[in-house]
């Protein structure tokens, strides 16, 4: 039986996500940790069937498919102490009534930047060897490219401008660092010092745009980044300029971007868009400049266990009286994912 001086814990998500999350040694771990019906996963939280164990619940273990956490949750587990997110953002997932309640929230975002962070650096090199339009060329002629067609190919010097010091930004400016890039990084909350420090040189939106070989969004989707790169910012990236958004679909006015593209002046990888998915009639499905990938560059399969891991050892620290070590502190919303 666990000790009664266990947190009492529920899990709120998709079901068919839980044993990816937490396979059997990392659940083991969390049923040593806290008392918890892992057998119960709760989806609707005015559903009657988990009214009691949510009426206990000190800690809500959740994940992508978790229900929205406002005043039913509120309602539905007054003893609730903490929500430890085995994803990444916590923006739309935790209401107003949680915070004023002093609820702690953690996340694992963390553990989510680091493939989408090597996804990015997978496709700026790519991008930099012009792999894309040497596969479509390749498939066309079955011939080997002529000096003609290699003559603006490779990563040597090649110029990575890099928007956003997020969580993802920040472990791709680590990924980059053995390369021989010249990157560039804005971020309005970084100065020159840090950047340096980053291994970047902190420039304006409008000057990395200009100068960038291939631009990498990585700011957090807020009503300030909304259409961030619109059509006036759009035109300044430099012809056969490549843009990477592993970030959010609504940073980039798409109707903008589509024309870009469809021109041919511009190419794209494009993990997200706005709306997503893209419409069936969408000219983006079938350009040989854009190279579309359906939102897979963060956690999957056997990476979701990063996710679960964070989120046992956060719940250790807390069964153990220590501060959270991926704690999100609602004054940081304004300015986060």
């Amino acid at each position: 039986m666990p000790s009664a001086s266990l947190p009492r814990a529920v899990f709120a998500m998709d079901p068919v996500n839980l044993p990816l999350l937490f396979p059997e040694p990392l659940m083991a771990r969390l049923r040593r940790t806290a008392e918890i019906d892992t057998a119960l996963v709760v989806t609707d939280l005015r559903d009657p069937a988990a009214a009691a164990a949510l009426a206990g619940a000190e800690v809500l273990i959740t994940g992508w498919g978790c229900p929205r956490l406002d005043e039913d949750a509120a309602a539905a587990a007054p003893r609730l102490r903490a929500v430890l997110h085995a994803a990444g953002s916590v923006r739309s997932l935790v209401g107003e009534s949680l915070w004023e309640r002093g609820v702690a929230v953690s996340s694992a975002v963390t553990g989510n930047a680091v493939p989408v962070a090597e996804y990015t650096l997978a496709m700026i090199l790519l991008a930099g060897k012009d792999a894309f339009a040497h596969r479509e060329r390749f498939r066309r002629t079955h011939a080997q490219p002529t000096p003609a067609e290699t003559a603006g190919t490779g990563n040597l010097g090649r110029v990575v401008g890099v928007i956003g010091a997020s969580r993802v930004g920040r472990r791709l400016l680590e990924l980059l660092r053995p390369f021989d890039f010249d990157v560039l990084l804005h971020d309005p909350y970084v100065d020159e010092a840090e950047a340096a420090a980053l291994g970047a040189r902190a420039v304006s939106l409008e000057d990395l745009l200009r100068r960038s070989d291939i631009v990498t969004l990585h700011a957090p989707d807020i009503p300030e980044t909304r259409h961030l790169l619109d059509r006036t910012r759009l035109a300044l990236v430099r012809d056969g300029g490549m843009l990477v958004n592993t970030s959010r679909g609504a940073l980039v006015d798409h109707v903008a971007l589509t024309d870009e593209l469809v021109a041919g002046r511009l190419h794209a990888v494009l993990d997200v868009t706005d709306p997503e998915p893209l419409p069936a009639d969408s000219p983006l499905y079938d350009l040989p400049n854009v190279f579309l990938t359906p939102h897979i560059a963060g956690s999957l399969g056997n990476e979701l266990e990063r996710l679960g891991r964070i989120v046992v050892e956060e719940l250790e620290r807390l069964a153990g009286g220590l501060p959270l070590a991926h704690e999100v502190r609602h004054a940081d919303l304004a300015k986060v994912a």
